[in-house]
């Protein structure tokens, strides 16, 4: 269901602009009147319709507006709705397919910044809507066609890491016929994987997966492996990058690629002392003890060379933390794979030493899927499951060198307090983010609020980052298993080798430019630039800016210090600004009254 009106205005009127209000379900429509808001932009100056949509973004809507677009000419289209990270490229690609100019389509986010941001207050949502869409509209009025940039592309990639989701993604590169520079910072591949024997949920030997990868890359000429080595500088846009690679003994070596996966992996979490017992000579994690217990070759397990009888572990340790004095920077997230890793570890254990008992104290079990079934392994082969509440954790004290004692209320038992005297206690570290400063102002990659590099958006863009041909893979980026840091990588892959295997890319041509007619060169545009895209040239006698295209990000820094106001952002232009301003400071008694209406 849509409501439409029709401004009765002269056809020779121009430009000829469609008005698209989104219902967003209920996102918008139970907080703003969203058929007002379409009625109150109708005899705006340049728009030809106005229609409310259900949801703008689902095929049968956007062939619609195709349908629109065609029919009417439109000269550009306005589109209030969600957010526009979630279907800004989703509306652009349908307004190119309708015949129009991309860029003369104006998104306007009344979900984000109005109906969620005023749930209490439908009337002045609704006014504020409005005055939104309104500006929306000023801005449309001053677009232009603009075109995408072209730039040619470099057919290879660079892969930062060389764990299982870096060694995936060279093989997977070079399967496609794309050259691959793999870099590892590290004398060995294969990250932590490589450290281990039986890895859940099925036992396969991690350090043999890592030999058989590595086999195959031996056998792969379009696959350089640079160990020991870490990138030191970058230069270039997507697809044509130039990475700097310095090994160990100092040497350095440069080498072109189109595009770079990010797959460095995390570290695990290193408990401070006196945390939980760490530091006692019966206190170790898990990572440890299980390196420790798949050495063990006669059928006893031991520690120290003293028998284990008793093994009790800790979970969450390190993840799920509070704020508090002693801990300023907690880190608040799930490690996602430390229970299922735990568990299986427990049942292997009873497996190969069936004497020895195992306690397990645990905040919240957290093997899905699949991964439940190791929990019943290693319950029904006598595993102890006490659970403790996050306020109250397990606390820790010394029987002498040779035994730790572990006090806890289960709180499956009514909050019954247990005392455990254990023989070795495991604490179940998680992950924490790789420290990769150096790495990061490299590549100018954001960072989520926990650490780990940031993608574009978490469901559309799980792979890409905001420097266009830079990809992040793996548990680089949020805590993952490893089958999902191999699918990540995979679509890492997919990203990179979509850009390579064209030979070009289009770049946004949202970017700076430069009236060289108003410049008098002065340099500040140059020192308020962050990525060196502008540079000094000799026009007609003159010394003026001249904004390098394939290195610009449109991020508009070079606009504000300008003296002589002669650089202006393509889609945001002076005009455009001061157009919205006017339009959002205009009486909005009118709006109001429609609103109302």
């Amino acid at each position: 269901m849509s409501n439409e009106t029709h401004a009765d205005k002269p056809v020779s009127r121009a430009p000829k602009i469609g008005v698209f209000v989104c219902h967003c379900g209920g996102n918008i429509a139970d907080y703003v009147d969203v058929e007002a808001v379409a009625r109150a932009v109708a005899d705006e100056p340049g728009v030809y319709l106005s229609r409310d949509q259900v949801f703008s973004c689902s095929d049968a809507a956007q062939q619609d507006m195709i349908d629109v677009i065609t029919a009417d000419q439109l000269d550009g289209i306005v589109i209030a709705s969600c957010s526009p990270k979630l279907h800004m490229h989703t509306f652009r690609n349908m307004a190119g397919r309708g015949g129009m100019n991309p860029y003369q389509y104006v998104h306007v986010n009344l979900r984000e910044q109005c109906a969620w941001a005023h749930r209490n207050d439908r009337e002045a949502a609704t006014r504020k809507a409005i005055a939104l869409v309104r500006a929306g509209i000023a801005k449309c009025r001053l677009t232009r066609p603009l075109e995408p940039i072209t730039l040619k592309t470099t057919p290879a990639a660079m892969v930062i890491g060389a764990g299982i989701t870096g060694l995936r993604s060279a093989l997977a590169l070079s399967d496609l016929g794309i050259q691959v520079h793999l870099v590892e910072k590290s004398e060995h591949v294969g990250g932590y994987v490589g450290q281990w024997h039986a890895l859940f949920p099925d036992d396969v030997d991690g350090n043999r997966l890592v030999s058989e990868l590595m086999e195959q890359i031996r056998r792969r000429d379009n696959i350089t492996v640079y160990t020991g080595a870490e990138v030191v500088d970058k230069s270039g846009v997507v697809g044509g990058f130039t990475l700097t690679i310095r090994r160990s003994n100092g040497e350095t070596e440069t080498v072109q690629a189109g595009a770079v996966i990010v797959a460095t992996g995390t570290e695990l979490y290193q408990p401070a002392a006196g945390e939980f017992g760490w530091g006692h000579p019966r206190v170790t994690t898990l990572d440890a003890f299980k390196r420790h217990a798949e050495s063990a070759s006669d059928g006893t397990l031991t520690w120290d060379g003293t028998p284990v009888r008793t093994v009790a572990y800790i979970y969450c340790v390190g993840n799920r933390q509070k704020k508090s004095a002693s801990c300023p920077n907690p880190n608040t997230y799930c490690g996602r794979y430390c229970c299922s890793a735990t568990v299986h570890t427990s049942a292997w254990i009873s497996r190969r030493f069936p004497q020895v008992r195992q306690y397990h104290l645990f905040r919240d079990m957290r093997a899905y899927g699949r991964n439940e079934l190791l929990y019943e392994e290693a319950r029904n082969a006598g595993a102890v499951f006490i659970r403790y509440g996050e306020d109250d954790p397990p606390v820790v004290s010394s029987e002498g060198n040779d035994r730790v004692s572990v006090t806890v209320k289960d709180q499956l038992t009514g909050g019954e307090t247990l005392e455990i005297p254990a023989d070795l206690l495991v604490l179940v570290t998680g992950p924490v983010p790789a420290r990769n400063e150096s790495l990061q102002q490299i590549l100018k990659l954001p960072l989520s609020k926990e650490g780990f590099f940031k993608e574009i958006h978490l469901k559309l863009r799980p792979v890409e980052t905001v420097i266009d041909g830079v990809f992040i893979a793996g548990s680089c980026q949020s805590p993952k298993n490893l089958e999902e840091s191999a699918s990540s990588g995979l679509a890492a892959v997919s990203k990179a080798a979509a850009l390579l295997l064209k030979g070009s890319v289009n770049k946004e041509p949202l970017i700076a430019r430069v009236n060289p007619e108003a410049c008098a060169w002065c340099g500040q545009c140059d020192a308020a630039c962050p990525y060196g895209a502008i540079e000094c040239v000799n026009e007609n006698g003159r010394e003026v800016a001249r904004v390098i295209e394939s290195l610009c990000k449109g991020e508009g820094a070079c606009v504000p210090v300008c003296p002589k106001d002669a650089v202006f952002v393509e889609g945001c232009t002076d005009d455009q600004i001061r157009g919205m301003i006017r339009s959002l400071a205009e009486d909005p008694e009118p709006a109001r009254q429609e609103a109302q209406a």
